[in-house]
């Protein structure tokens, strides 16, 4: 069994999967609540499923960019477990959750999180036999300077404001928005990301496994 957590923004989620299948998963929206909120959560899941603690066998964790704090918050409670229970941790971008979401199209996908003074993180993805891939490193603009930038029929998906889906979405002939409900970072896909590299022996070393911060001018993003 392997345990999913993501705290990289307000939005949280767990999930336990077993390979097969998600066995359960919790997703929330906090509002800057997440160190309070997620050993309780935690233990809501495991009652729910009726799963203990000592039954997960190896750990997923959602490593940014996002927030300073909320990253740390979930990454310490995954390093205590991996440490104290001697498990296999697997460390995989925020990013890469959001793209894993949507269905692979012949079409360059822009995954977005929000980083904070209005602005956006931006990871570009193209598809591939394997999924999505991704192409590059995380860039940091607005809604309105990615809406510029994009000149092809584009997929962009992720945590968006009103203001900012409307403005992308003035572009439709190239921007293609999944609605809300397809943008939310389901912490089962998370799990999948973390078994499959789990099962292929790439694992990260707890200790070590820090979380991706975005450095920009006018501080990082909150």
């Amino acid at each position: 069994m392997l345990l999913a957590l993501d705290t990289s923004t307000a939005q949280v989620g767990l999930a336990l999967y077993d390979g097969t299948q998600v066995i359960g998963e919790l997703f929330w929206h906090s509002r800057a609540h997440h160190t309070s909120e997620l050993a309780p959560a935690l233990a809501e899941l495991l009652a729910r499923t009726g799963f203990k603690i000592d039954e997960i066998r190896a750990l997923g964790v959602a490593i940014g960019p996002g927030s300073f704090t909320s990253l740390r918050v979930g990454l310490a409670l995954a390093k205590g477990l991996a440490m104290a229970r001697h498990l296999p941790m697997v460390g995989i971008p925020t990013l890469d959750i959001l793209a894993s979401t949507q269905p692979v199209l012949g079409l360059p996908l822009a995954a977005v999180l929000a980083a904070g003074r209005g602005r956006l993180a931006v990871g570009w993805y193209r598809a591939s036999v394997n999924g999505w891939q991704a192409e590059g490193p995380v860039t940091v603009t607005t809604a309105e300077a990615l809406a510029q930038s994009i000149s092809t029929p584009t997929i962009v998906c992720g945590e968006l404001t009103a203001e900012e889906r409307k403005r992308l979405a003035r572009k439709y002939k190239n921007v293609i928005l999944p609605s809300p409900a397809r943008c939310v970072r389901h912490p089962g896909f998370l799990a999948e990301l973390a078994w499959a590299c789990w099962q292929d022996g790439k694992i990260d070393a707890a200790g070590s496994l820090a979380p991706i911060y975005l450095h920009v001018t006018g501080g990082s993003p909150a």
